[in-house]
């Protein structure tokens, strides 16, 4: 019965804890909103060049395209 009564505790004090992040997340976002949102539109010009590098690492870059595509011209010939 004392494991169930510490598994109870245990339980609740996650909960407090939660809600304790719940009113301090939301006493922060209300005090400090100006500078977070302040701050989102160069968030938004930052995005563009880190899409850029990440999102070209897949198909191996620029030219690699036109490269193969010459390659299969001089097979056929």
């Amino acid at each position: 019965m004392t494991d169930e009564h510490e598994t109870h505790h245990i339980a609740k004090g996650r909960w407090v804890f939660y809600g304790f992040l719940l009113i301090a997340g939301f006493l922060l976002f209300t005090e400090h909103r100006a500078h977070v949102l302040g701050i989102l539109p160069y968030l938004f010009l930052l995005a563009c060049p880190l899409m850029h590098l990440f999102m070209h690492h897949g198909h191996g870059g620029h030219g690699q395209h036109a490269h193969n595509h010459h390659k299969t011209d001089g097979d056929k010939k």
